[in-house]
């Protein structure tokens, strides 16, 4: 049954996110870290999301979509670590009607619900830890499980797979992260491929991606209550999508590549951790009428218990 649209609205509403922890992480705001998961022990994270993409064409799409994943982690040992993530998603298509007894007319159409969850694992095959410092090398694979319903209606019939809450199909992906840490500034590189397989007759490309972020000790806060540190971030993610097929047909308006920039700022303390970024295209190069990213935006707190 779809949870209520307003209830989600009253969660979603400034971009809330809270992270419940067994110890501080130091986490990227969009990118994976290589950072240890503390063995034998878990994490929770509930972060939300905004998302605005447009599309040209007759039907003139603007398509705002609301992503509440629910996000746990556990440390098996000091080098093996499980990931699972189950997105709560709130999909919303404003669009023309391009043909039909309704043509022309402006209709809004969206899902609400639970979409495809992630199970993936991730393993440290190299670390190296001196003073003030360390480095570390993971590889990660998992794969996007079908647990989002794909055969949802409205009145104009079934909705477009872009627009379903899931995939119908399971998809795996791997990849590697790199993370070197200072006690001034940290990096993470992570690159990750995912291959999408078919359902329904339809199949989304295939997505390769380059994620890049780092941040900077800009302040520190050495107040009463304990230290507090302001970090200046700047992550990057280089985004390619293969064309989606319908019926063994590639679809040209479909994939492409796209670029984002995400300047942000996290003040840590030992207790919690405030963050913000917004992701903004940097370059597009999509196919056809493809739906065009205007941005992704996020705001954290994490608790640390």
């Amino acid at each position: 049954m779809p949870l209520p649209r307003r209830l989600l609205y009253s969660v979603f509403g400034g971009l809330l996110t809270v992270l419940l922890t067994a110890a501080p992480a130091a986490a990227q705001i969009t990118t994976n870290t290589a950072l240890p998961v503390t063995d034998d022990r878990g994490r929770l994270r509930v972060q939300s999301k905004v998302l605005r993409s447009t599309g040209s064409g007759p039907a003139d799409r603007d398509v705002v979509a609301y992503a509440f994943p629910v996000v746990g982690a556990y440390g098996l040992t000091s080098e093996w670590a499980v990931f699972g993530v189950l997105p709560i998603l709130d999909k919303n298509l404003d669009a023309t009607v391009p043909q039909g007894p309704r043509k022309g007319e402006r209709v809004e159409r969206g899902p609400t619900g639970i979409g495809d969850a992630r199970l993936f694992a991730r393993y440290t095959v190299w670390a190296r830890d001196r003073a003030g410092q360390t480095q570390r090398l993971a590889p990660l694979a998992g794969v996007e499980m079908p647990t989002g319903p794909d055969d949802a209606t409205d009145e104009l019939g079934r909705l477009p797979p872009p627009l379903q809450l899931g995939s119908g199909s399971w998809d795996p992906f791997a990849g590697l992260v790199f993370t070197w840490q200072t006690l001034r500034w940290q990096v993470d590189v992570s690159p990750v491929y995912q291959a999408n397989t078919e359902s329904n007759n339809f199949e989304f490309g295939d997505e390769a991606r380059l994620d890049v972020a780092s941040k900077y000790r800009l302040w520190t806060n050495e107040g009463d209550g304990g230290l507090g540190f302001l970090y200046g971030n700047l992550e990057t993610n280089l985004i390619w999508q293969g064309k989606n097929e319908i019926q063994g047909q590639d679809d040209p308006d479909s994939g492409g590549t796209t670029w984002l920039l995400a300047p942000g700022l996290q003040y840590v303390t030992r207790q919690f951790v405030v963050e913000g970024a917004v992701q903004l295209p940097a370059l597009q190069d999509r196919n056809g009428t493809a739906l065009e990213r205007e941005f992704i935006a996020t705001l954290s707190l994490r608790i640390n218990l």
